[in-house]
């Protein structure tokens, strides 16, 4: 019996178990995942890990309550001892009255998750992967040190069974690739990141990793403070990600319902210009956090969050929309089996545009193009909307990119950045901030920006 068979089985009976136990419904998530990660440094291998982790959790429900357990033994005895666990944790729970299995189960068809090519990299071929990668960094005659090369990849299964009859499973793989690079000396040091990612090391192109490294960290090399000003802003797409992966957090129902997020109560509202369309999409072939169902079963689909510069819907999993009287989004996330299901984003699509980033820098005119923002996390505040994080960038003068620019600020609200969208760029591209993203660079008709 192969992996993603046997988890299967193995959540079924971890169901079947839950219910002898008493629960009166019961939910079980397998999952077996093996994780590789090399790094590099000065043409040798630095460090290999390579870690296996395989186990089921289970969620009981009963008299309105429910209680979680997981283990890592997916013999008999095993399970019926998690089982146990989660019955005994549901009946000293507190009452939970929206609580429970989804209303609607089943899977979507999407097609394979698993590189075909993945079984045949060795690791000799994937260090060899990284090296280049790192070659190519160093290749570039402004760049004096190269600080991180990493290459990691993933490749499993997944299995989900509950009482209401449901059971399906999936294998998924996935890799990616970052290099960190330094150009100048001293005080006037600067870095540059390049990353890419796939389902398989086939996907990545160590020489454009590298490359993009170099170049981002060249193009900062002289960098000083600039005066403050308020003007065109264009945020390069990893920034451009970022952002995009925090507001998708904010339109968690969850967030929205303990009141933990500015768009409460906007739902419907014009919040964005039309400008910018953002959907979150579980069915992407090419999508890192693609799955047939969600982490409760529910199938997954296409759902736009904002159109025609509305907020058309927040993100549902099934208890926080039995709370809001409305239907699951199918928008139940899972750390891994250790965790029960909690809302969250799959797959965050911004829908590009038709400008190359050249013609967003010639319609900012005199402006900034921001490449790096540090502490976005901590600086913006999610009530509010309102953030003031540090930057880095190039200053746009004429229409073209003209000296680079470092301890600056950029600060507005997100409602107001959102509002300000001019334009999306062509180039799209996933990026691995704020979850999985596919962004493109973003052109605001006005932002704060400090400096001197």
């Amino acid at each position: 019996m192969n992996a993603r068979a046997d988890l299967e089985a193995a959540a079924r009976r971890a169901v079947e178990a839950a219910l002898a136990a008493g629960a009166s419904d019961a939910e079980a998530y397998g999952e077996e995942s093996t994780e590789r990660e090399i790094r590099v440094y000065d043409g040798a291998v630095e460090s290999l890990t390579d870690a296996t982790s395989r186990g089921v959790g289970v969620r009981a429900f009963l008299d309105g309550r429910w209680g979680y357990a997981y283990g890592t033994d997916l013999g008999e005895d095993g399970l019926r001892e998690v089982a146990a666990a989660a019955h005994a944790a549901a009946a000293v729970a507190d009452p939970d009255p929206d609580a429970g299995l989804p209303d609607e189960c089943g899977a979507a068809e999407i097609g394979s998750l698993r590189s075909p090519e993945l079984d045949g990299w060795g690791t000799d071929r994937k260090v060899g992967l990284a090296l280049a990668a790192e070659r190519a960094a160093r290749g570039h005659p402004e760049i004096s040190q190269v600080e991180q090369v990493v290459y990691a990849d993933t490749d499993g299964a997944l299995a989900l069974a509950n009482s209401r009859g449901f059971a399906g499973s999936f294998e998924s793989s996935a890799a990616w690739s970052y290099v960190s690079a330094f150009a100048g000396e001293g005080d006037d040091l600067m870095t540059g990141l390049g990353l890419g990612m796939g389902r398989g090391p086939e996907d990545l192109h160590p020489e454009a990793i590298g490359a993009e490294a170099a170049a981002r960290a060249s193009a900062l090399m002289g960098a000083r403070q600039p005066t403050s000003r308020r003007c065109p802003v264009v945020l390069d797409t990893l920034v451009a990600a970022s952002f995009v992966g925090f507001i998708g957090g904010m339109l968690s129902a969850d967030a929205v319902q303990r009141g933990r997020s500015l768009f409460a109560g906007r739902e419907g509202d014009e919040i964005a210009t039309a400008e910018l369309r953002l959907a979150d999409d579980a069915t992407l072939p090419d999508g890192l956090a693609s799955g047939p169902f969600d982490g409760e079963g529910s199938p997954r689909r296409r759902l736009k969050l904002i159109e025609d510069g509305r907020l058309l819907t927040f993100l549902f999993d099934s208890r926080t929309a039995r709370k809001a009287g409305r239907e699951t989004t199918a928008s139940a996330e899972r750390a891994s089996y250790r965790s029960p299901p909690a809302v969250g984003t799959s797959n965050l699509v911004v829908e590009a545009g038709a400008a190359p980033l050249d013609e967003l820098v010639r319609r900012a005119g005199d402006g900034l193009y921001v490449t790096d923002v540090a502490g976005l996390h901590s600086g913006v505040n999610p009530v509010s909307g309102t953030f003031s994080v540090g930057a880095t960038g190039i200053l746009i003068a004429g229409g073209e990119l003209a000296e680079p620019v470092r301890e600056i600020t950029i600060a507005s609200d997100l409602v107001s950045m959102l509002r300000s969208v001019e334009a999306v760029g062509s180039e799209a591209r996933w990026v691995p901030f704020g979850g999985s993203v596919r962004a493109a660079p973003l052109l605001l008709g006005e932002m704060a920006v400090s400096g001197s």
